[in-house]
């Protein structure tokens, strides 16, 4: 009898070493769940950012192809923007007013890098799977010493859901600044991203192109 649960105990763990995946192997996956939903729709995420003195400023960023909206909150201020191209309209919903403004198109957009990071985020890192629950992986991405890259951060923490292999949450610190990306979603229009007066009757709209 113990010969033949030694036996049994010995086929479920060489089933195991079979299905286990690296952090690589994830990761990758990932990357590709992510490919297959960017060739049909939008992206939308949560950013937060914790800053010394100022706290926690929340931003909902919403991209389809080249245009982004960004709503943000910070106390008692909120902040609705549409960009689209090299024209911006930001809307403070306190004061009631929109300012149509110029952007400068040669910079790239810091809200796209942003959300770039959840794509190979093993390029460049060392990757460590440093926690696995029943719903989710969590790993720590150290910058590679080969890695080239200057602006890169020094670390990130990943976290991937099981089944799906959607990024569930990413986090980075920046010049100081601790960054949280999470709750993301692709079912996002064009419409949801195109700044539309008709839907801001009665507020003041300020050209100041």
């Amino acid at each position: 009898m113990k010969k033949i649960l030694l036996t049994l105990i010995a086929l479920v763990l060489t089933s195991a070493s079979v299905f286990a995946q690296t952090p690589a192997e994830i990761i990758n996956k990932m990357d590709e769940v992510m490919q297959q939903h960017d060739t049909k729709s939008g992206l939308a995420m949560t950013m937060e950012m914790k800053i010394f003195i100022i706290g926690t400023v929340s931003s909902r960023v919403m991209t389809y192809g080249d245009k982004i909206r960004v709503e943000a909150g910070a106390g008692d201020k909120h902040i609705i923007s549409w960009i689209d191209g090299d024209t911006e309209h930001e809307y403070n919903v306190e004061e009631k007013v929109i300012k149509i403004k110029r952007r400068d198109t040669s910079k790239p957009s810091k809200e796209k890098e942003n959300m770039g990071m959840f794509k190979s985020a093993t390029e460049g890192y060392d990757v460590t799977l440093t926690k696995e629950t029943d719903d989710a992986w969590y790993f720590h991405c150290k910058k590679s010493r080969s890695n080239p890259k200057k602006d890169d951060p020094k670390n990130m923490d990943l976290v991937v859901a099981k089944g799906t292999y959607m990024p569930k949450s990413l986090s980075t610190k920046v010049t100081g600044i601790t960054i949280t990306m999470r709750d993301l979603d692709y079912n996002v229009t064009e419409k949801d991203v195109t700044f539309n007066p008709a839907d801001y009757p009665g507020v003041k709209i300020v050209d100041e192109r």
